[in-house]
């Protein structure tokens, strides 16, 4: 491709065959349709994941709702209003203490999945493969001296035993025998009384202070900031000792194109991920293929992208495309989280972690950090301002977590309109697969009107589909070209160019 097009150029695949869905495990019950995206813009794949797509890797897919054994409805959270629920702040407190003191709680996390993609890589496909003279060489954009001569003429997740954490002081080590309670010492008491004792010792004090008023010391006309509910930011700096034992360092690095950062920790992200496959996904580490030893099934997945790297006045700072950002424990990587930072939100692609620190519930912590860095964005590109947590899947019980990071909303997959999750429940309760609007009159917006209007890349040449099909009389591809313009919708289908041989 030409140097600085502003083009996005895919390849379409139909989605007739079924493969085994990562969910249910139904062996042929999975259906999507595909494309192969050799180069896009921020602006496409963010109107692209506005109706229901979803890339991994150069792979682009949308699964067939109606059709698909588990619908995978997409989800976004608004982050403005977002709030951590009483189980977000105890893995929050849970990761503060572990930084504080190295302590690693025994046992299994809270029940959510520990990496939001790990079924999300879509179907296996071996694309075609385009000439570098075709995919390199200059696109012809049409001029309008040139499209009067066309018009005239006719034409989706490894165990492996390994040594604990380093510095971590191990939580779960035989107590010492002893001889049982001291009768002597006064019971334990629950810290849910010790809680409601001191509400009603404050209560009391505030009471006693609004009936005998001080001069020294007016009533206040505003509530207090002791009466505001801690913030995410509040928790994730809450670090109780001046000296925590160990120091957590959050690093976004750009993955496309290649920064020198990712270059420098390319290796140590690439045995991160083959420890965790081998934890999580049990993948055999003593048979391990060609592409895994050459790191070509890694780089293909998760740091391939055809998102081309965007800067913006009115952007944030780092720009827009696709980044890693890598949690350093003590200097040493423990987990990455694959985002994309698109023109109104963060889309989360993959997570993956180090197995000893499995119990620290990095999923959902990796989650709330990323809220926080969107946050953190919004204030420079205010209509930066959502988070999109992949595919909500109801019918699959494990998979329904995302649904706690509230406000959220679901993807209606007939109107291509946000609908509450609170409002889609019941429906997606009766039914895997249900329309989320529920005005009956409503419709899809950009909804494809004009097929001829569509863009083509044929023989280095841009051009509307109706001046292709003119040129290539007899042109049995009409079809395939509409069910892929009515799946990406008018407004994309007059951007994106589709390449025809």
């Amino acid at each position: 491709m030409a140097a600085g097009s502003s083009y996005s150029i895919v390849e379409y695949f139909g989605g007739d065959d079924g493969y085994r869905c990562g969910y249910c495990k139904n062996e042929k019950g999975n259906f999507s349709h595909g494309m192969w995206s050799h180069t896009m813009t921020v602006q496409d794949y963010q109107d692209l994941i506005d109706r229901g797509w979803r890339r991994s890797g150069k792979y682009v897919y949308k699964p067939i709702m109606n059709k698909t054994c588990c619908p995978q409805y997409t989800i976004r959270c608004h982050v403005l209003k977002f709030q951590p629920s009483k189980s977000h702040k105890k893995n929050l407190k849970k990761m503060n203490k572990f930084l504080s003191v190295g302590e690693i709680p025994e046992g299994q996390c809270d029940g959510e999945p520990m990496d939001s993609a790990c079924q999300e890589r879509g179907p296996e496909q071996d694309p075609s493969q385009l000439s570098a003279s075709e995919v390199e060489g200059p696109i012809i954009a049409p001029t309008p001296e040139k499209e009067a001569e066309t018009n005239s003429a006719a034409p989706e997740p490894p165990r492996q035993e390994s040594a604990p954490p380093a510095n971590a002081k191990a939580s779960h080590s035989t107590p010492a025998p002893g001889v049982g309670a001291d009768p002597n010492r006064p019971l334990c008491r629950k810290a849910k009384d010790l809680r409601k004792e001191r509400r009603l010792q404050k209560e009391q004090r505030r009471q006693q202070e609004v009936e005998v008023p001080t001069p020294s010391a007016p009533t206040p006309t505003t509530p207090t900031t002791s009466n505001q509910p801690k913030s995410l930011e509040d928790f994730l700096s809450d670090t109780s000792p001046d000296s925590p034992l160990h120091r957590l360092e959050v690093r976004l690095v750009r993955s496309n194109p290649p920064s020198s950062e990712f270059k420098s920790s390319f290796d140590a992200s690439y045995q991160l991920y083959k420890l965790y496959q081998m934890a999580v996904h049990k993948d055999p580490p003593d048979k391990p293929t060609e592409s895994q030893v050459r790191g070509q099934g890694y780089r293909r997945f998760l740091c391939d992208s055809p998102l081309e790297a965007e800067m913006s006045a009115e952007g944030p700072e780092v720009g827009y495309g696709s980044f890693h950002q890598q949690y350093w424990l003590d200097g040493r990587l423990i987990a990455v989280g694959v985002i994309d930072i698109l023109p109104s939100c963060v889309s989360s692609v993959y997570l993956y972690y180090h197995p000893d620190f499995s119990n620290l519930s990095l999923g959902v912590y990796s989650a709330l950090r990323e809220i926080a860095f969107i946050r953190q964005l919004q204030k420079q590109s205010p209509k930066l301002c959502h988070y999109y947590l992949g595919f909500y899947i109801h019918s699959c019980p494990k998979m329904r977590y995302k649904g706690q990071y509230l406000p959220s909303d679901l993807l209606c997959p007939e109107t291509f309109t946000w609908v509450p999750i609170e409002q889609c429940v019941p429906r997606l309760d009766a039914s895997a697969y249900a329309r989320l609007t529920q005005d009956g009159q409503a419709v899809d917006a950009r909804a494809l009107r004009e097929l001829g209007r569509a863009l083509v890349l044929y023989r280095r040449t841009v051009m509307p589909y109706a001046a292709y099909a003119r040129k290539r009389k007899g042109s049995s591809d009409e079809q395939e070209v509409e069910q892929y313009a009515q799946l990406i919708g008018q407004p994309c289908a007059e951007r994106i160019l589709l390449y025809r041989a």
